[in-house]
């Protein structure tokens, strides 16, 4: 599954200067959406109540940024960003996706550690796991991404405890984020309400028929790509999809003509998901 490629942009705040592909995970695991319109129904952005949790190690519970649609929420939506990014990267769609109608949610939005990116020559910025290269169906950092398993699912406990159970909780993230959602929501013994996956692939994928649970396998999947995605080809998206439907994962896909990033299209489409899942 070799999909590496040698593309160079603009590293932010460089002023013009061109860079490495380093780079370009840097700028475009920001979403870069600008205010959208706000739908009629649509949960209104002034009714958000912002919490946060301080830590910020693998070996403890993450750095969240919290929102609650309501009070007393009985569902949970943790939704993990891209690298470079962190927590409150997609905060701001919390009032495009959400209807007034729903049951009460709390997102919860964590700040992946901060660690040294190899492909960024080594700077530390928010990750899920390190970037070896272009080439990131191959050059995987499996330590790092088992061990952002067990801290996504330290939070899925903590809201576990909280009184939101597993299958009342959604996993969402977009690139790195969304290999992550794979990687953990996939293995999980007991299953999640659904997945989320956006702008990625299934990472360790040789490792995972073997690793996934069967229960799992079930859980409804949204996955959406971009056209135009220069960081992560839509074909190692497709890759991953159909990898996953050869196991018998129920997949919704959708593709957007975009590059590395997210649509009003997208949010549409992720509205109606959530509820069916919700309503």
């Amino acid at each position: 599954m070799a999909v590496g490629s040698s593309i160079e942009a603009e590293r932010p705040g460089s002023r013009g200067r061109r860079d490495s592909l380093a780079s370009l995970w840097v700028k475009s695991e920001h979403r870069g959406i600008n205010p959208l319109p706000q739908r009629p129904g649509a949960f209104p952005a002034e009714s958000q109540a912002s919490l946060v949790a301080q830590d910020s190690t693998v070996s403890h519970l993450l750095e969240t940024i919290e929102v609650e649609t309501g009070a007393n929420p009985r569902h949970a939506v943790i939704w993990l960003h891209g690298l470079g990014a962190d927590g409150h990267d997609f905060e701001p769609i919390v009032p495009e996706l959400v209807l007034r109608h729903w049951p009460a949610l709390r997102f919860v939005f964590p700040n992946a550690p901060m660690r040294p990116i190899t492909v960024n020559g080594g700077m530390r910025m928010r990750g899920w796991y390190d970037i070896g290269g272009a080439d990131i169906a191959h050059k995987q950092d499996e330590v790092g991404v088992r061990g952002s398993i067990v801290a996504i699912e330290h939070l899925i406990d903590r809201e576990n405890a909280r009184g939101i159970p597993s299958e009342r909780i959604i996993l969402a993230g977009f690139s790195q984020g969304g290999a992550i959602t794979l990687a953990t929501g996939l293995r999980r013994q007991r299953p999640l309400l659904g997945l989320v996956a956006l702008s990625t692939y299934l990472p360790l994928h040789e490792t995972f028929p073997a690793e996934a649970a069967p229960e799992s396998l079930k859980v409804p999947i949204f996955m959406g790509h971009g056209h135009f995605d220069p960081v992560v080809p839509e074909s190692l998206g497709i890759m991953s999809r159909d990898w996953l439907k050869a196991l018998g994962c129920p997949i919704e896909w959708k593709s957007y003509p975009m590059p590395h990033s997210v649509c009003a299209e997208e949010i549409r489409d992720l509205t109606r998901w959530f509820e069916a899942r919700l309503v």
